[in-house]
C-alpha cells in the first residue's frame, strides 16, 4: 500500500510580477488604476497585453489597441521586450489638449 507521499521536489515556475497603471481611458476600461499581473518568466509587453485584453474583455481590447505603453517610465517601440520583475507598465490611450 502506498502512503500517498512523493518524495520529489517541483521546481517552481520562475514568474514576474508587472504592476500596470492605467490612465484615461484605460483606467475606465479596466475599471481600476492599477493591478498586479504574475506572467511567466521571459514574458514580453506584448504578452502583457494579451493578458489585459484576455482578463478585461473586449471593452479594454478596443482601448489598448490605440494605446501607448511606458515600461519602467520608458516608450516602448517594440512590444517583444522582455519584462524584468517588479517592472511598472503604464497604459497610456490618446489623449488631446494643451
Amino acid at each position: 500500500m502506498t502512503t500517498g507521499t512523493d518524495s520529489r521536489t517541483v521546481a517552481p515556475t520562475p514568474t514576474r510580477t508587472l504592476t500596470v497603471r492605467y490612465f484615461a481611458a484605460a483606467k475606465a476600461a479596466a475599471g481600476t488604476a492599477e493591478e498586479i499581473v504574475e506572467l511567466p518568466a521571459g514574458a514580453t509587453v506584448a504578452d502583457a497585453v494579451a493578458r489585459l485584453r484576455a482578463a478585461h474583455g473586449p471593452a479594454l481590447g478596443t482601448v489598448l489597441d490605440r494605446c501607448s505603453f511606458l515600461l519602467d517610465e520608458f516608450a516602448v517601440r517594440d512590444r517583444s521586450t522582455a519584462l524584468r520583475d517588479a517592472s511598472v507598465l503604464d497604459v497610456l490611450p490618446p489623449f488631446a489638449g494643451g
